[in-house]
Protein backbone atom coordinates (compact mmCIF):
# COMPACT_ATOMS: atom_id res chain seq x y z
CA UNK A 1 0.00 0.00 0.00
CA UNK A 2 1.58 3.43 -1.09
CA UNK A 3 2.04 6.31 1.68
CA UNK A 4 0.43 9.02 1.55
CA UNK A 5 1.24 12.53 2.35
CA UNK A 6 -0.64 15.53 2.16
CA UNK A 7 1.30 19.19 2.94
CA UNK A 8 -1.90 21.68 3.81
CA UNK A 9 -1.35 25.20 2.09
CA UNK A 10 0.81 27.32 4.12
CA UNK A 11 -0.29 29.99 6.81
CA UNK A 12 1.40 33.23 8.11
CA UNK A 13 3.49 31.49 10.97
CA UNK A 14 5.56 33.92 13.49
CA UNK A 15 9.32 34.03 13.44
CA UNK A 16 11.28 32.62 16.34
CA UNK A 17 11.36 32.36 19.06
CA UNK A 18 8.24 31.31 20.78
CA UNK A 19 6.97 33.85 23.21
CA UNK A 20 3.96 34.20 25.46
CA UNK A 21 1.76 37.39 24.75
CA UNK A 22 0.11 39.55 27.44
CA UNK A 23 -1.26 42.12 25.44
CA UNK A 24 -4.93 43.18 25.58
CA UNK A 25 -7.04 43.04 22.44
CA UNK A 26 -7.87 47.07 22.84
CA UNK A 27 -4.06 47.57 23.29
CA UNK A 28 -3.37 46.33 19.89
CA UNK A 29 -6.16 47.66 18.08
CA UNK A 30 -5.26 51.06 19.32
CA UNK A 31 -3.86 53.62 16.53
CA UNK A 32 -0.57 53.36 16.47
CA UNK A 33 0.90 57.01 16.99
CA UNK A 34 2.62 57.22 13.75
CA UNK A 35 2.86 55.21 9.90
CA UNK A 36 4.60 52.10 9.40
CA UNK A 37 7.34 53.09 7.60
CA UNK A 38 7.35 51.89 3.64
CA UNK A 39 9.97 49.10 4.49
CA UNK A 40 9.60 47.86 7.96
CA UNK A 41 12.62 45.94 9.32
CA UNK A 42 12.56 42.01 8.95
CA UNK A 43 13.08 40.34 12.01
CA UNK A 44 15.68 37.31 11.95
CA UNK A 45 16.30 34.54 14.63
CA UNK A 46 19.06 36.53 15.76
CA UNK A 47 17.11 39.80 16.53
CA UNK A 48 15.45 40.90 19.65
CA UNK A 49 11.79 39.89 19.72
CA UNK A 50 10.01 43.41 20.41
CA UNK A 51 7.26 43.72 22.74
CA UNK A 52 3.69 42.28 21.51
CA UNK A 53 5.61 40.26 18.73
CA UNK A 54 2.95 37.37 19.05
CA UNK A 55 0.25 39.71 17.63
CA UNK A 56 -0.06 41.38 14.21
CA UNK A 57 -0.76 44.72 14.49
CA UNK A 58 -1.60 45.99 11.04
CA UNK A 59 -3.76 48.85 10.90
CA UNK A 60 -5.84 47.44 7.73
CA UNK A 61 -6.98 44.02 10.02
CA UNK A 62 -10.25 45.40 10.91
CA UNK A 63 -11.12 45.96 6.71
CA UNK A 64 -8.89 43.49 5.00
CA UNK A 65 -9.91 40.23 4.43
CA UNK A 66 -6.69 38.86 3.98
CA UNK A 67 -5.48 37.70 7.92
CA UNK A 68 -7.99 35.88 9.92
CA UNK A 69 -5.56 35.92 13.02
CA UNK A 70 -4.70 39.33 14.49
CA UNK A 71 -3.52 38.00 18.22
CA UNK A 72 -1.79 34.85 19.45
CA UNK A 73 0.23 34.03 16.27
CA UNK A 74 2.36 32.06 18.64
CA UNK A 75 0.10 29.00 18.61
CA UNK A 76 -3.25 29.82 17.14
CA UNK A 77 -5.66 27.73 17.88
CA UNK A 78 -6.21 25.65 14.53
CA UNK A 79 -2.80 24.39 15.24
CA UNK A 80 -4.52 22.83 18.48
CA UNK A 81 -7.68 21.81 16.94
CA UNK A 82 -5.09 20.18 14.30
CA UNK A 83 -3.24 18.04 16.74
CA UNK A 84 -6.43 17.02 18.01
CA UNK A 85 -7.70 15.59 14.91
CA UNK A 86 -4.05 14.06 13.89
CA UNK A 87 -4.21 12.87 17.48
CA UNK A 88 -7.42 10.96 16.56
CA UNK A 89 -5.97 8.86 13.94
CA UNK A 90 -2.79 7.79 15.98
CA UNK A 91 -0.34 10.46 14.59
CA UNK A 92 1.52 11.70 17.59
CA UNK A 93 4.17 13.19 15.87
CA UNK A 94 1.97 16.44 14.02
CA UNK A 95 4.80 19.05 14.21
CA UNK A 96 4.28 23.17 14.00
CA UNK A 97 6.86 25.04 12.52
CA UNK A 98 7.04 28.70 13.25
CA UNK A 99 8.62 31.83 10.98
CA UNK A 100 8.42 35.04 10.66
CA UNK A 101 5.22 37.40 11.76
CA UNK A 102 5.86 39.93 10.03
CA UNK A 103 6.92 40.28 6.25
CA UNK A 104 6.10 36.70 5.07
CA UNK A 105 4.18 36.96 1.85
CA UNK A 106 6.36 36.71 -0.71
CA UNK A 107 3.54 36.46 -3.53
CA UNK A 108 0.26 38.74 -3.89
CA UNK A 109 -2.32 39.21 -6.28
CA UNK A 110 -3.84 42.75 -5.65
CA UNK A 111 -7.03 44.38 -7.35
CA UNK A 112 -6.62 47.42 -8.78
CA UNK A 113 -9.59 49.93 -8.21
CA UNK A 114 -10.63 53.44 -7.17
CA UNK A 115 -9.39 56.37 -9.60
CA UNK A 116 -5.92 57.38 -11.13
CA UNK A 117 -5.87 60.58 -8.87
CA UNK A 118 -7.22 57.91 -5.58
CA UNK A 119 -6.03 54.59 -6.66
CA UNK A 120 -6.90 51.34 -4.15
CA UNK A 121 -4.77 48.65 -4.41
CA UNK A 122 -5.59 45.75 -2.11
CA UNK A 123 -7.98 42.83 -1.00
CA UNK A 124 -11.66 42.95 -1.37
CA UNK A 125 -13.37 43.52 2.00
CA UNK A 126 -15.14 40.27 2.90
CA UNK A 127 -18.68 39.08 1.44
CA UNK A 128 -18.15 42.22 -0.42
CA UNK A 129 -16.39 43.63 -4.04
CA UNK A 130 -15.38 46.83 -2.21
CA UNK A 131 -11.31 46.87 -2.70
CA UNK A 132 -9.41 47.96 0.41
CA UNK A 133 -6.37 49.63 -0.01
CA UNK A 134 -3.31 47.81 2.13
CA UNK A 135 -0.02 50.02 1.58
CA UNK A 136 1.07 49.02 5.03
CA UNK A 137 0.10 45.54 4.79
CA UNK A 138 2.28 43.61 7.48
CA UNK A 139 2.18 40.21 5.71
CA UNK A 140 3.49 41.64 2.75
CA UNK A 141 7.71 41.40 2.14
CA UNK A 142 8.79 45.22 2.82
CA UNK A 143 9.85 45.16 -1.24
CA UNK A 144 6.18 44.36 -2.31
CA UNK A 145 4.76 46.99 -0.24
CA UNK A 146 7.47 49.22 -2.15
CA UNK A 147 6.29 47.90 -5.23
CA UNK A 148 2.71 48.78 -4.49
CA UNK A 149 3.79 52.11 -3.39
CA UNK A 150 5.42 52.52 -6.88
CA UNK A 151 2.70 51.14 -8.28
CA UNK A 152 0.52 53.55 -7.29
CA UNK A 153 2.93 56.75 -8.38
CA UNK A 154 2.63 55.30 -11.87
CA UNK A 155 -1.15 55.37 -11.97
CA UNK A 156 -1.22 58.78 -10.90
CA UNK A 157 1.46 60.21 -12.50
CA UNK A 158 0.32 58.82 -16.03
CA UNK A 159 -3.60 59.02 -15.61
CA UNK A 160 -4.09 55.23 -15.62
CA UNK A 161 -7.37 54.29 -15.12
CA UNK A 162 -8.29 51.39 -12.68
CA UNK A 163 -11.10 49.02 -13.74
CA UNK A 164 -14.71 50.05 -12.97
CA UNK A 165 -16.03 46.17 -12.01
CA UNK A 166 -19.85 47.59 -12.84
CA UNK A 167 -18.79 48.92 -16.18
CA UNK A 168 -15.78 46.96 -17.17
CA UNK A 169 -14.10 49.86 -18.20
CA UNK A 170 -10.21 50.97 -17.23
CA UNK A 171 -7.11 50.01 -18.08
CA UNK A 172 -5.29 48.23 -15.39
CA UNK A 173 -7.38 45.11 -13.30
CA UNK A 174 -5.20 43.57 -11.00
CA UNK A 175 -1.63 43.34 -10.35
CA UNK A 176 0.84 40.51 -9.22
CA UNK A 177 3.53 40.73 -7.08
CA UNK A 178 5.88 37.60 -6.52
CA UNK A 179 9.22 38.09 -4.91
CA UNK A 180 11.99 35.87 -5.65
CA UNK A 181 15.19 35.97 -2.89
CA UNK A 182 17.25 34.35 -5.41
CA UNK A 183 20.83 35.62 -5.58
CA UNK A 184 24.04 33.78 -5.56
CA UNK A 185 26.29 36.90 -5.36
CA UNK A 186 25.68 38.22 -2.00
CA UNK A 187 25.54 35.82 1.14
CA UNK A 188 22.78 33.41 2.09
CA UNK A 189 21.39 35.44 5.32
CA UNK A 190 21.06 38.38 3.33
CA UNK A 191 19.19 37.35 0.45
CA UNK A 192 15.57 37.59 1.97
CA UNK A 193 15.64 41.03 2.58
CA UNK A 194 17.53 41.87 -0.66
CA UNK A 195 14.40 40.01 -2.48
CA UNK A 196 13.35 42.00 -5.64
CA UNK A 197 9.34 41.62 -7.31
CA UNK A 198 8.36 40.49 -10.39
CA UNK A 199 5.43 43.10 -11.41
CA UNK A 200 2.35 41.80 -13.52
CA UNK A 201 0.57 44.20 -14.76
CA UNK A 202 -3.30 42.89 -15.53
CA UNK A 203 -4.40 45.12 -18.76
CA UNK A 204 -8.30 45.48 -19.25
CA UNK A 205 -7.20 44.34 -23.03
CA UNK A 206 -7.07 41.45 -25.85
CA UNK A 207 -3.32 41.98 -26.32
CA UNK A 208 -0.87 44.48 -27.60
CA UNK A 209 -2.44 45.71 -30.23
CA UNK A 210 -5.40 47.61 -28.30
CA UNK A 211 -5.53 51.48 -28.36
CA UNK A 212 -4.07 51.97 -24.74
CA UNK A 213 -0.98 49.75 -25.11
CA UNK A 214 1.27 52.86 -25.40
CA UNK A 215 0.00 53.60 -21.40
CA UNK A 216 0.98 50.25 -20.53
CA UNK A 217 4.49 50.12 -22.09
CA UNK A 218 4.48 53.52 -20.49
CA UNK A 219 3.72 52.55 -16.66
CA UNK A 220 6.43 49.34 -17.26
CA UNK A 221 8.76 51.71 -18.16
CA UNK A 222 8.09 53.89 -15.42
CA UNK A 223 8.35 51.20 -12.66
CA UNK A 224 11.55 49.75 -14.29
CA UNK A 225 13.40 53.63 -14.64
CA UNK A 226 12.29 54.46 -10.49
CA UNK A 227 12.80 50.07 -9.17
CA UNK A 228 14.60 48.55 -11.49
CA UNK A 229 18.64 47.82 -11.59
CA UNK A 230 20.04 51.37 -12.56
CA UNK A 231 17.50 53.04 -9.97
CA UNK A 232 18.81 53.75 -6.45
CA UNK A 233 16.28 51.39 -5.34
CA UNK A 234 16.77 48.45 -7.17
CA UNK A 235 14.00 45.79 -5.92
CA UNK A 236 12.63 45.24 -9.53
CA UNK A 237 13.03 42.36 -10.96
CA UNK A 238 10.89 42.12 -13.96
CA UNK A 239 7.45 43.55 -15.36
CA UNK A 240 4.67 41.53 -16.92
CA UNK A 241 1.87 42.20 -18.75
CA UNK A 242 -1.47 39.86 -18.72
CA UNK A 243 -4.52 40.61 -21.23
CA UNK A 244 -7.73 39.86 -19.70
CA UNK A 245 -11.19 41.38 -20.84
CA UNK A 246 -13.32 39.02 -19.25
CA UNK A 247 -16.44 39.40 -17.09
CA UNK A 248 -16.04 36.60 -14.67
CA UNK A 249 -13.83 36.49 -11.32
CA UNK A 250 -10.91 35.10 -13.02
CA UNK A 251 -7.67 37.42 -12.76
CA UNK A 252 -5.84 36.20 -15.40
CA UNK A 253 -6.09 35.95 -19.03
CA UNK A 254 -4.41 33.19 -21.34
CA UNK A 255 -2.33 35.48 -23.29
CA UNK A 256 1.21 36.86 -21.41
CA UNK A 257 3.86 39.02 -22.72
CA UNK A 258 7.49 39.65 -20.89
CA UNK A 259 8.09 43.19 -21.16
CA UNK A 260 11.43 44.43 -19.04
CA UNK A 261 13.86 43.16 -16.86
CA UNK A 262 14.71 39.14 -16.64
CA UNK A 263 12.97 36.46 -18.26
CA UNK A 264 13.43 34.02 -15.63
CA UNK A 265 12.26 33.72 -12.53
CA UNK A 266 14.09 31.43 -10.21
CA UNK A 267 13.65 30.28 -6.16
CA UNK A 268 15.50 27.91 -4.22
CA UNK A 269 13.44 25.71 -2.33
CA UNK A 270 13.66 22.00 -1.36
CA UNK A 271 17.31 21.41 -2.23
CA UNK A 272 16.79 22.47 -5.88
CA UNK A 273 16.33 25.72 -8.07
CA UNK A 274 12.73 25.99 -9.03
CA UNK A 275 11.53 27.75 -12.07
CA UNK A 276 8.15 29.65 -11.55
CA UNK A 277 6.05 31.77 -14.92
CA UNK A 278 4.01 34.35 -14.02
CA UNK A 279 1.27 32.03 -14.91
CA UNK A 280 2.24 29.11 -12.36
CA UNK A 281 0.93 29.03 -9.30
CA UNK A 282 3.56 29.48 -6.21
CA UNK A 283 3.48 29.12 -2.41
CA UNK A 284 2.61 32.59 -1.15
CA UNK A 285 5.36 31.45 2.15
CA UNK A 286 8.78 30.66 0.61
CA UNK A 287 10.38 30.03 3.48
CA UNK A 288 7.81 28.18 5.17
CA UNK A 289 7.21 25.97 2.18
CA UNK A 290 11.05 25.37 2.03
CA UNK A 291 10.85 24.12 5.93
CA UNK A 292 7.52 22.01 4.77
CA UNK A 293 10.06 20.65 1.52
CA UNK A 294 12.51 19.51 3.73
CA UNK A 295 10.64 17.98 6.59
CA UNK A 296 8.61 15.98 3.90
CA UNK A 297 11.76 14.41 2.22
CA UNK A 298 12.27 12.59 5.53
CA UNK A 299 8.79 10.41 5.06
CA UNK A 300 10.07 9.51 1.82
CA UNK A 301 12.25 6.06 1.11
CA UNK A 302 14.89 6.24 -1.21
CA UNK A 303 14.44 4.75 -4.34
CA UNK A 304 10.83 5.11 -3.92
CA UNK A 305 8.41 5.67 -7.14
CA UNK A 306 6.24 8.50 -6.66
CA UNK A 307 3.41 10.43 -7.62
CA UNK A 308 2.51 13.85 -7.10
CA UNK A 309 -0.83 15.00 -7.78
CA UNK A 310 -2.21 18.65 -8.27
CA UNK A 311 1.78 19.24 -8.37
CA UNK A 312 2.03 22.64 -10.26
CA UNK A 313 5.38 23.50 -11.74
CA UNK A 314 6.44 20.34 -9.99
CA UNK A 315 8.16 21.43 -6.70
CA UNK A 316 7.43 19.05 -4.40
CA UNK A 317 7.83 15.75 -6.55
CA UNK A 318 11.12 17.37 -8.33
CA UNK A 319 12.42 17.91 -4.56
CA UNK A 320 11.76 14.27 -3.75
CA UNK A 321 13.77 13.19 -6.78
CA UNK A 322 16.78 15.29 -6.10
CA UNK A 323 16.98 14.79 -2.57
CA UNK A 324 15.71 11.17 -2.41
CA UNK A 325 17.05 9.15 -5.51
CA UNK A 326 13.29 8.48 -6.71
CA UNK A 327 13.52 5.40 -9.10
CA UNK A 328 10.59 7.55 -10.50
CA UNK A 329 8.46 11.02 -10.34
CA UNK A 330 5.19 11.57 -11.95
CA UNK A 331 3.43 15.13 -11.99
CA UNK A 332 -0.42 15.62 -12.31
CA UNK A 333 -1.38 19.01 -13.11
CA UNK A 334 -4.45 20.42 -14.58
CA UNK A 335 -3.01 23.59 -15.32
CA UNK A 336 -0.96 23.68 -18.73
CA UNK A 337 1.01 26.84 -17.77
CA UNK A 338 2.64 25.29 -15.77
CA UNK A 339 4.67 22.51 -18.04
CA UNK A 340 7.00 25.07 -19.17
CA UNK A 341 8.35 25.77 -15.72
CA UNK A 342 8.50 21.84 -15.09
CA UNK A 343 10.81 21.35 -17.85
CA UNK A 344 12.97 24.46 -17.04
CA UNK A 345 13.72 23.08 -13.52
CA UNK A 346 14.01 19.85 -14.51
CA UNK A 347 16.76 21.18 -16.79
CA UNK A 348 18.61 22.75 -13.68
CA UNK A 349 18.44 19.58 -11.67
CA UNK A 350 21.53 18.21 -9.69
CA UNK A 351 23.91 15.89 -12.00
CA UNK A 352 23.27 12.84 -9.84
CA UNK A 353 19.30 12.65 -10.26
CA UNK A 354 18.81 9.78 -11.97
CA UNK A 355 15.17 9.21 -11.86
CA UNK A 356 12.25 8.95 -14.69
CA UNK A 357 10.42 12.18 -14.41
CA UNK A 358 7.22 12.76 -16.44
CA UNK A 359 4.58 15.67 -16.23
CA UNK A 360 1.01 15.12 -17.37
CA UNK A 361 -1.67 17.42 -18.04
CA UNK A 362 -4.77 15.73 -16.57
CA UNK A 363 -7.44 15.96 -14.08
CA UNK A 364 -6.22 14.07 -10.98
CA UNK A 365 -10.07 13.36 -10.21
CA UNK A 366 -10.55 12.00 -13.42
CA UNK A 367 -9.93 8.05 -13.02
CA UNK A 368 -7.49 8.48 -10.34
CA UNK A 369 -6.49 5.02 -10.21
CA UNK A 370 -4.92 4.96 -13.08
CA UNK A 371 -2.41 7.42 -11.04
CA UNK A 372 -1.84 5.62 -8.28
CA UNK A 373 -1.36 1.97 -9.26
CA UNK A 374 2.28 0.97 -8.92
CA UNK A 375 3.13 4.12 -6.89
CA UNK A 376 5.09 3.61 -3.60
CA UNK A 377 3.99 7.03 -2.26
CA UNK A 378 1.55 9.55 -2.92
CA UNK A 379 1.94 13.15 -2.37
CA UNK A 380 -1.53 15.37 -2.79
CA UNK A 381 -1.53 19.26 -2.42
CA UNK A 382 -4.62 20.17 -3.67
CA UNK A 383 -6.82 23.69 -3.76
CA UNK A 384 -8.44 25.13 -1.13
CA UNK A 385 -11.88 22.85 -1.79
CA UNK A 386 -9.93 19.67 -1.17
CA UNK A 387 -9.42 16.75 -2.65
CA UNK A 388 -11.93 15.96 -5.12
CA UNK A 389 -14.79 13.24 -3.96
CA UNK A 390 -13.66 10.69 -6.89
CA UNK A 391 -9.78 11.05 -5.90
CA UNK A 392 -10.75 10.77 -1.99
CA UNK A 393 -12.22 7.42 -2.36
CA UNK A 394 -9.60 6.11 -4.68
CA UNK A 395 -7.28 6.92 -1.49
CA UNK A 396 -9.26 5.07 1.17
CA UNK A 397 -10.02 2.30 -0.91
CA UNK A 398 -6.58 1.52 -2.81
CA UNK A 399 -5.71 -1.55 -1.04
CA UNK A 400 -8.72 -3.24 -2.66
CA UNK A 401 -8.68 -1.34 -5.22
CA UNK A 402 -4.74 -2.54 -6.38
CA UNK A 403 -6.09 -6.59 -5.74
CA UNK A 404 -8.86 -5.94 -7.59
CA UNK A 405 -7.29 -4.52 -10.71
CA UNK A 406 -4.09 -6.88 -10.51
CA UNK A 407 -7.07 -9.91 -10.81
CA UNK A 408 -8.93 -7.95 -13.79
CA UNK A 409 -7.76 -9.40 -17.21
CA UNK A 410 -7.67 -5.78 -18.55
CA UNK A 411 -6.05 -3.66 -15.53
CA UNK A 412 -7.30 0.08 -14.97
CA UNK A 413 -3.80 1.60 -15.64
CA UNK A 414 -4.24 0.20 -19.20
CA UNK A 415 -6.92 2.94 -19.88
CA UNK A 416 -4.62 5.60 -21.04
CA UNK A 417 -6.59 8.95 -22.35
CA UNK A 418 -4.44 11.08 -24.85
CA UNK A 419 -4.40 13.67 -22.08
CA UNK A 420 -2.46 12.01 -20.06
CA UNK A 421 0.56 11.49 -22.35
CA UNK A 422 3.42 12.36 -20.43
CA UNK A 423 6.52 14.64 -21.36
CA UNK A 424 9.68 12.87 -19.82
CA UNK A 425 13.07 13.16 -19.13
CA UNK A 426 15.91 11.96 -17.14
CA UNK A 427 18.01 13.75 -15.46
CA UNK A 428 21.32 12.74 -16.75
CA UNK A 429 20.59 13.33 -20.16
CA UNK A 430 19.38 16.76 -19.56
CA UNK A 431 21.85 18.57 -21.36
CA UNK A 432 21.72 16.88 -24.50
CA UNK A 433 18.19 15.41 -25.10
CA UNK A 434 14.89 16.33 -26.84
CA UNK A 435 11.55 16.15 -24.64
CA UNK A 436 10.05 13.32 -26.15
CA UNK A 437 6.25 12.95 -26.11
CA UNK A 438 5.52 9.25 -25.02
CA UNK A 439 2.39 7.32 -24.40
CA UNK A 440 1.98 6.38 -20.73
Amino acid sequence: MPLFLLPNRLLPLPSSPLITCHASPAALRSSPSSPPPTLPILLDSTTSVPSLSCALQCPHFQSCSGCSHELNLHRPIIVDEADHFFKTLGVSDFDFESCRLWGWRSRAKLAVRGSSMKPLIGLYEEGTHNVVDIPHCKAHHPNINAAVELLRQGITKLNIEPFDEDEGTGELRYVQMALTTYNTSIPASERYKNGKVQVSLVWNSRNENSHNFEKLNALANFLWRNGGPRSDLRFIHSVWANFQTSTNNIIFGNRWRHLLGENGFWEHIGGIDMSLAPSSFGQANTRAFDNLLRKLQKYVPYGASVTDLYAGAGAIGLSLAATRKCRSVKCVEVNKESKLSFEKTVERLPNHVDSSISWHHADASDEPLSWLMGSEVVVVDPPRKGLDASLLDALRNISSLERKAKSSPESSDSKVKDEKRPWVLRSFERFSSNWKQTNS
